[in-house]
């Protein structure tokens, strides 16, 4: 069974002080390939890197015995920081030589790693980009479909694409501790249908007035501290783990 964090009374996302900062910090690496003149549209880099974190907080390695759980438990038990850095070319060769899983969207590729210290960057990562990481979607997004649950993005708040993709694992990892086993199994059989939007803003309100996941950014980088996302639709995962009725 995955570790799971204290529940909101001490959550790893609020923003106030709390036990969490008197831990040894982790961070989440994602590596998004961005190759010069083919980028991957901004939406689809997004969605993908929150499934990206869903992948290897399902992998076997992450939990139990496995070579990353202990990794991962300290990340949790700890702020949950998400750092994404770009790579094209050599960068990404060199990049998906370390212990990491590849996730591949419509156009895009994210590559996430297990939990490393704040100050333990492997070499051909900390030598990668991190800030300034911009990217346009050529089309508008479609409408979300009816199994997947929507990650809505403040639309008060500009972000980089990385700051972005990075705010989008934080809510696709709220859906997830929302989940039993049962209904995680079932999202992952699935391949984790989910889809990052920017909230109109006459929904804001309402969405994170209604009692939905939130994640509150601890101010670390790009944007003050404050609320980034609501997560809505979790109950739809639910319903892929349940069988049709005649």
């Amino acid at each position: 069974m995955n570790h799971v964090p204290a529940p909101s009374g001490d959550s790893p996302f609020q923003v106030e002080p709390t036990p969490r900062d008197e831990a040894p910090q982790f961070v989440l690496p994602l590596v998004v390939r961005i190759e010069r003149g083919d980028p991957p549209a901004r939406t689809d880099a997004l969605e993908t890197a929150a499934r990206a974190v869903l992948v290897l907080l399902g992998d076997e390695r992450a939990h139990g015995d496995g070579e990353w759980a202990e990794a991962v438990r300290n990340w949790e038990d700890a702020r949950i920081r998400k750092v994404v850095r770009r790579a094209r070319g050599a960068e990404w060769r060199r990049a998906e030589t370390l212990p990491g899983i590849t996730v591949t969207g419509k156009s895009a590729e994210v590559r996430v790693f297990p939990p490393i210290p704040l100050d333990g960057w492997p070499k051909d990562l900390a030598k990668l980009q991190v800030s300034g990481t911009e990217l346009d979607d050529p089309e508008p997004p479609l409408p979300a479909g009816p199994a997947e649950p929507v990650l809505w993005l403040s639309p008060d708040l500009k972000m980089s694409a990385g700051k972005a993709m990075a705010q989008a694992g934080h809510g696709a990892q709220l859906a997830w501790w929302a989940l039993s086993e049962e209904e995680r199994a079932a999202w992952r059989d699935a391949g984790h249908p989910l889809a990052v939007r920017t909230a109109a803003r006459a929904d804001w309100s309402r969405l994170t007035a209604s009692g939905l996941p939130l994640v509150r950014d601890a101010g670390f980088t790009e944007i003050a501290p404050g609320l980034t996302l609501a997560v809505e639709g979790v109950d739809r995962i639910g319903r892929l783990s349940t069988p049709p009725t005649s």
